[in-house]
């Protein structure tokens, strides 16, 4: 899972594998989910993110990766 944020356009983009998105769905005003070609999501994209997110902090609890990465 890799998270991207874009400041030219205030979005974060979720991606949830590496997948190619063929079919996109909007969920809310500000929220569309990407669906590979069987079905499964791929990724979620909010715009307007800082408006609705705290995007100062990231927190996780218990999940069960080996490798963290920052860029």
């Amino acid at each position: 899972m890799k998270l991207h944020y874009y400041p030219d356009t205030d979005s974060l983009y979720i991606e949830l594998s590496a997948g190619d998105s063929v079919e996109t769905r909007a969920a809310t005003d500000n929220v569309n989910l990407d669906f590979d070609s069987e079905g499964g999501i791929v990724g979620i994209d909010i715009d307007h993110a800082s408006k609705q997110l705290d995007l100062t902090t990231l927190e996780t609890s218990a999940l069960p990766f080996q490798v963290l990465r920052a860029a």
